[in-house]
């Protein structure tokens, strides 16, 4: 699988990402190990987590993992702190709770470090720099080597990369940042992609799927064994599933069609080749689901067919997102 630098940093990773979301919570140990190995033998290298996947069993079963059956050193382990189960808080980027978490995420994975340590979201209530520092001590230990951010708005990124920028050596660079994109979901264009370009920050596209929806499988209903029918998951489906949606899955299928593949190979490509995307993380049931997103390596989208979709998908801009002397 292809290498891409993340950010503007040294730091390459696969250009598609694993995903662990569902980790020890609906995906067992033995579908994980069989994605894992498939994922390795294909040349994928990012692989990505968080502390609060399936409440830390993610993290486990993923430490349980390394070694036995991928060696830690063909991987760019990635995970996350900042969220939180209080229910009057969902963030915590203090220094010391971020710190503490960072030890348990290295526990429970059983290393030393981490590759790549990101920030889960924008905490209002905590000075951004005491959130920073966090990042740089962690880095400046050796527990972390690179770090990045997840769910920052683009004043939010713009801001915290511009104070990493300030003090060169004595900062640590922001490598990335992990947000919602699809054909879906283009919302990160407005501001988000355009702060990240300028200021070298890679983007990692989260559910580049749109929840599973661009794979087409709910053209003509919810499959029973689908995230759209599961009590705990059918309202992060639901927004994806309106008239406006329905017609960019259509585009999407007669795409696939056209070129003798499928509605998920097209939807994956379209985002992995946006410009200042770095690896969409791809989340899989099973082997047999990764088997076929992994497959997109070989595909390249025309350009027609790229600006088919780009016209189908496109989001309003409006003002201040557009430039004022085109209104």
């Amino acid at each position: 699988m292809e290498q891409r630098h993340l950010g503007r940093t040294g730091l390459r990773v696969s250009r598609i990402g694993l995903g662990t979301l569902t980790w020890g919570r609906d995906t067992d140990e033995h579908d994980a190990a069989d994605q894992l190995k498939a994922f390795w033998d294909v040349g994928g290298t990012l692989v990505d987590t968080a502390d609060v996947y399936g409440g830390g069993e993610a993290e486990h079963l993923l430490g349980r993992l390394l070694d036995n059956l991928v060696p830690r050193r063909d991987l760019v382990i990635a995970t996350k702190a900042g969220s939180v189960a209080d229910p009057y808080r969902r963030f915590d980027g203090s220094r010391g709770h971020l710190l503490a978490a960072l030890d348990a995420s290295l526990r429970r994975l059983g290393t030393d470090y981490v590759d790549l340590w990101q920030i889960h979201a924008f905490d209002p209530v905590t000075p951004l720099e005491e959130t920073l520092q966090a990042l740089d001590l962690a880095v400046s230990s050796g527990r972390v080597r690179y770090a990045g951010v997840s769910g920052f708005s683009g004043w939010q990124l713009a801001k915290a990369a511009t104070w990493q920028l300030a003090a060169p050596g004595l900062r640590t660079r922001l490598a990335c940042t992990q947000m919602e994109y699809s054909l879906l979901q283009r919302g990160v264009e407005r501001e988000v992609l355009p702060a990240a370009l300028d200021l070298g920050v890679g983007l990692l596209p989260s559910s580049p799927l749109g929840r599973g929806v661009l794979t087409g499988k709910y053209r003509t209903g919810t499959p029973s064994d689908s995230r759209g029918a599961s009590e705990r998951l059918a309202p992060f489906v639901e927004p994806y599933l309106d008239e406006a949606a329905g017609r960019i899955v259509d585009a999407v299928a007669t795409a696939a069609d056209g070129l003798a593949t499928t509605p998920l190979q097209v939807a994956l490509a379209w985002v992995r080749d946006r410009p200042g995307v770095v690896a969409p993380v791809v989340g899989a049931r099973n082997a047999r689901q990764l088997a076929e997103a992994l497959s997109v390596e070989a595909l390249s989208l025309p350009d027609e067919i790229c600006q088919a979709l780009d016209d189908v998908s496109a989001p309003v801009h409006r003002y201040p997102d557009q430039d004022w002397s085109t209104l």
